[in-house]
């Protein structure tokens, strides 16, 4: 009998050590190492898409949070639009044309950052969530990167 996972979830932080945790994870989703995106037996899991929760944040991006993996649905995304539209995230979209999906993050969360430190924003620290999107996904074929950051009304 196959079975899936709904989520799966790390404690790591920002260090080279931690994002070297956060890289294995994801290889393991992506491969099906764990039965997240595919079941037990291996069989992808149609509408179903991972997305990256960061929460449970010790102080801020310098410290300790749990990093999970969930697979989402469509309502997702427009329950995510919803709060952006509310107020309570904000939406960082990021693309990169040569489909380098590392490099595609790396800006996104560049321009939180940099949102941050300039007081542009006042994050929330309770859940941010990252999405990107595989060069070979999408329409445009560019790698696409969209973080929702909770803020501070």
């Amino acid at each position: 009998m196959a079975y899936t996972l709904s989520e799966v979830t790390i404690r790591t932080d920002n260090t080279a050590d931690g994002l070297k945790k956060l890289e294995e994870l994801w290889r393991d989703v992506l491969n099906g190492t764990l039965p997240l995106l595919f079941d037990s037996d291996h069989t992808f899991l149609q509408g179903i898409s991972p997305v990256a929760r960061y929460g449970n944040y010790a102080s801020n991006e310098s410290g300790s949070y749990d990093l999970t993996i969930q697979g989402v649905t469509a309502d997702f995304f427009e329950h995510m639009e919803a709060q952006v539209g509310a107020g309570s995230y904000i939406k960082y979209e990021a693309e990169d044309a040569d489909g380098n999906l590392g490099e595609c993050t790396k800006k996104a969360w560049g321009a939180a950052w940099a949102d941050q430190q300039s007081g542009k924003i006042k994050r929330a620290f309770t859940s941010d969530y990252e999405s990107t999107v595989p060069a070979e996904y999408a329409k445009d074929g560019k790698a696409h990167c969209y973080l929702y950051i909770a803020v501070q009304k």
